[in-house]
């Protein structure tokens, strides 16, 4: 066994924080009321509380209000359901521009007669609770209008006299031309009023609602970005530099589309044959020019797209285009590489379909390369057989680029040209009509 002096013993720190714990848990029970009574229900007659609904209105607390009752009739009994006969009718003016008015709330009477309000008010020191009945009332909220000044209104009747004598003399004296203008604005005039305070309240409402809609500009801008055309720089300022085939196509599948055997036949005076009449017209001028090999890759992009679109059938949905295999892709485009090839083929299409977004994407393509080949002024007879359209529709995929159509005669027989020029002018969104 261990001796005493073993034993540990406990701290004075400890005695006193466990009689600190004691004292302050005696403290609070004491504090706390175990039973609580209840006492008997009041109905006072004059001043009872008042339970609000505020329906939708965001109330301030320092709102006061007035009391008022209707005076109760001697021979009156109170109703069955022991509602007073008195009405209470809170009112308050303290708002800058709303009065509110609470009134008693008696539409449940026939459909709850025994439905009642009460309030609860509890005292800690003795205990008790108080069951007073109140009173159930509807706050309803008006905005107060603004009345006009007498100075100006006075003063608005001072200009009105001045202007009705004024039309009064040119009447009578005027010439045609100013009885005419007087009567235009007579029937035309709109009588402008003061605009109350409810119409503020309006007016500043619609104004945060309509704060974040989109403007014109910004649904134009909108459209603009969702227009199926090729990749531009809409900022530019020359218009070389707005439809850039390097940024179209990219420079990594421009650079693979091939062309020497195309400059061998031209230096050798020999036919090209192509499936592309705008094509063939073209390339022995374009061989023999300035920048040859970059705008021949150009050339013969454009001729594979063409290529590609006269090689699709009807889909099977409405409105869509399929696209053949890859193996006979490989074949009717040859000798384009295999880069070229996946390039055009997922550029207008998606799982082998062509939908109306893609169809009008490739014709605003060639729309494009069209206008770099010929300098920015396309004679489109060619273009429309290659690509077997009307005339009315390739007009329109021209504007949708940014050109202008024109029409000029050319050997006796009116054709159309596309310009292409700064600054270009895209289709505008089209606003449906007022009513009249």
């Amino acid at each position: 066994m261990g001796s005493s002096s073993d034993k540990k013993r406990k701290s004075a720190e400890d005695t006193t924080s466990k009689t600190k714990k004691t004292k302050s848990d005696s403290e609070k029970s004491s504090k706390s009321p175990k039973f609580i009574n209840v006492g008997a229900v009041k109905r006072p007659q004059n001043a009872p509380p008042v339970v609000a609904a505020t329906s939708g209105l965001a109330l301030s607390s320092s709102i006061q209000f007035q009391a008022y009752a209707t005076p109760a009739d001697k021979t009156s009994k109170r109703k069955k359901n022991g509602a007073p006969a008195q009405e209470l009718l809170l009112h308050s003016a303290n708002h800058r521009t709303m009065d509110y008015t609470a009134r008693e709330d008696r539409t449940g009477d026939s459909s709850d007669p025994y439905l009642k309000h009460y309030i609860g008010i509890f005292n800690p020191k003795t205990a008790e609770v108080e069951i007073v009945e109140a009173r159930k009332t509807v706050l309803r909220g008006t905005v107060r209008s603004q009345k006009a000044v007498d100075e100006a209104m006075e003063e608005k009747n001072q200009k009105q006299q001045m202007m009705a004598m004024r039309n009064e003399l040119g009447e009578a004296f005027g010439t045609k031309k100013a009885k005419k203008a007087i009567r235009d604005v007579t029937e035309n005039a709109i009588t402008t009023q003061k605009v109350g305070q409810s119409e503020l309240v309006m007016m500043d409402a619609i104004k945060t609602a309509t704060k974040d809609m989109s403007t014109k500009e910004d649904l134009q801008a909108a459209v603009d970005n969702a227009r199926p055309v090729p990749r531009g720089n809409f900022e530019a300022r020359d218009i070389a530099d707005v439809y850039v085939p390097a940024q179209i196509i990219g420079s990594e599948v421009l650079n693979a589309i091939p062309v020497m055997d195309w400059q061998e036949s031209v230096k050798n005076l020999e036919d090209i044959q192509v499936p592309s009449r705008f094509v063939a017209k073209r390339v022995s001028n374009v061989a023999s020019s300035d920048d040859a090999v970059h705008r021949l890759r150009v050339l013969r992009y454009l001729l594979f797209v063409i290529i590609f679109w006269n090689a699709t059938s009807q889909g099977r949905e409405r409105g869509t285009r399929s696209i053949g295999k890859r193996d006979k892709l490989r074949e009717v485009m040859a000798p384009a590489p295999e880069i070229v090839i996946e390039n055009i083929r997922r550029k207008f299409s998606d799982g082998g379909v062509m939908r109306k977004t893609h169809v009008d994407l490739l014709m605003t393509h060639c729309c494009a390369f069209a206008a770099i080949i010929d300098g920015f002024r396309v004679n489109t007879i060619d273009l429309r057989e290659d690509l077997k359209l009307e005339q009315k529709q390739l007009n329109q995929y021209f504007i949708e680029i940014g050109a202008r159509v024109k029409q000029q005669k050319v050997a006796d027989k009116m054709e159309n040209f596309a310009v292409l020029q700064l600054p270009l002018l895209f289709p505008k969104i089209r606003l449906p009509a007022r009513k009249r």
